[in-house]
């Protein structure tokens, strides 16, 4: 027995530094054999317990389904490190996961032709084998820095104010975003749409410009009605705003459009105003606060700190330009009842898909959710190959999910980032428990339906071997560095 065990051991070791991952692609590429795990002996023909879909950095497999047999066993692999997942032990749920539809990319996205963009909605936004399952959407409240233009939904002259909204109108959305948010509904309905104001309108603002500035306070009343507007006139045209950010990257004022608001600002303004607003409207949009860096987790704690505002709030989102991934916990420890989301990530088109593809998993991916968020969000979801679409001094090299020339389509490295976890873990799954182990780094949740899923990341510089255990049985796999798979039973 002794002797069987250790040459197992040798055989799956010779297996794993010889492949580097357990697998075999569906697309007939070899990438290796040799995943462990007993199917029986006596010539049974062993049956597949788990699917597994890898993702390579350096793009030799891309989100694709393995061919290898994954079957349990009642023992570990030994010499190697087990992954033990716990569905009993569970955490945050997931709202999903997604993109930001800017300005731009409903653009993009809107130009194409009737058929190609019915074929790429519906592979970003359905659940079918070939779609991706998107199930969260961040839009931006009037322009963002990915917009054609500068806009809010109440623009005036220079000189003049409205402050009792009568020129409130959505007229520029209704060119892009509203159509193609509601081709989106109408292939998921269920889908959760975050909005973000980059800046109130420029006559509320102590610069009166797009860039920088703050909200004056005898706007502040004003501004909250603003919101209760924004939600219902969206509603008004079937779409429903699950949450909305006071503001975007309120310690940003360099951006165009932009705002600053200080956390004792943010606080008047949710418990004066914004909240006592939506409660008189009877609006059940989520308030959430922050929606800046890791680099600050006292902003929203010092904000829930305050009983007053803290009423009305649901959570805090997060970017992370800036701080750890675990700042997130840093705000779930203070104040255990709130949510928390991660809302923004960009890839530029100086990066590499390697690098982009390990770091972003790592942190944004696996990072966010093992630190409470219930959202994982990369930033545009499109792009032309010029980047050209921008307001002045707006990002010129934010690069989209996929890239859009025409009709054609390119998907690039944030769609695969997305889409490791979005294809298997729709919205209403529940994160559970699982170990780290030595050099890859995991997350795993149970689906509504009742599957489970397990996302790993080969965080190491070689190439790995572990098991995953459930309800004491093992399954063998390994990946090579820089790989990340899903693996669902």
């Amino acid at each position: 027995m002794k002797q069987q065990k250790k040459m197992t051991w040798i055989i799956s070791l010779l297996m794993l530094f010889a492949f580097g991952d357990c697998s075999k692609s569906s697309s007939g590429g070899s990438s290796g054999g040799g995943s462990g795990g007993s199917g029986g002996g006596g010539g049974t023909t062993p049956t597949n317990d788990m699917d597994m879909w890898l993702t390579r950095a350096d793009q030799s497999s891309v989100l694709q389904k393995q061919l290898t047999t994954l079957s349990f066993a009642g023992t570990a692999t030994g010499g190697y490190p087990v992954i033990d997942v716990d569905s009993a032990t569970a955490y945050q749920s997931i709202d999903g996961f997604g993109y930001t539809l800017t300005g731009g990319s409903a653009y993009q996205i809107n130009r194409m032709d009737a058929a190609s963009k019915a074929s790429l909605l519906n592979e970003l936004f359905g659940t079918d084998a070939n779609s991706i399952g998107i199930s969260y959407l961040r839009v931006s409240m009037g322009a963002s820095d990915l917009s054609a233009s500068v806009y809010s939904y109440d623009d005036m002259p220079a000189g003049q104010t409205d402050p009792a909204l009568a020129n409130f109108t959505l007229s520029l959305d209704t060119v892009d975003v509203i159509p193609v948010l509601k081709q989106i509904l109408a292939i998921n309905p269920n889908i959760k749409i975050l909005g973000s104001p980059w800046s109130a309108p420029v006559w509320m603002k102590t610069t009166a410009s797009s860039i920088g500035g703050g909200l004056q306070t005898q706007y502040y009343a004003v501004y909250a009605k603003y919101f209760v507007k924004y939600i219902q006139a969206m509603q008004a045209k079937g779409i429903r705003i699950d949450a909305v950010t006071v503001q975007n990257e309120p310690q940003h004022g360099g951006n165009n459009p932009s705002m600053v608001m200080s956390s004792t600002e943010q606080a008047n303004f949710v418990k004066n105003n914004l909240g006592p607003e939506f409660q008189s409207a009877g609006i059940a949009t989520k308030i959430i606060i922050w929606d800046h860096n890791c680099d600050n987790a006292n902003y929203p704690i010092s904000i829930l700190n305050d009983p007053a505002a803290k009423q009305y709030i649901d959570g805090s989102a997060f970017h992370l330009y800036a701080g750890d991934i675990s700042a997130l916990s840093t705000v779930k420890n203070a104040h255990p009842d709130k949510n928390l989301y991660f809302t923004e990530q960009w890839t530029g088109s100086t990066g590499s898909f390697d690098g982009d593809f390990k770091w972003h998993t790592r942190n944004v991916v696996i990072g966010s959710l093992l630190n409470w968020s219930k959202t994982a969000l990369e930033w545009n979801l499109a792009s032309d190959p010029g980047y050209s679409i921008h307001t002045p001094g707006g990002c010129t090299e934010c690069k989209g999910a996929i890239t859009i020339s025409g009709s054609s389509v390119t998907r690039n490295v944030g769609y695969y980032i997305i889409a490791q976890v979005s294809k298997f873990v729709p919205s209403g799954s529940v994160r559970i428990y699982s170990n780290q182990a030595s050099g890859v780094v995991n997350v795993a949740f149970k689906t509504p339906s009742g599957k489970k899923v397990l996302i790993v990341y080969n965080d190491s510089g070689t190439a790995q071997g572990f098991n995953i255990g459930y309800k004491g049985k093992y399954i063998f796999s390994s990946l090579g560095s820089g790989s990340a798979a899903t693996y669902i039973w």
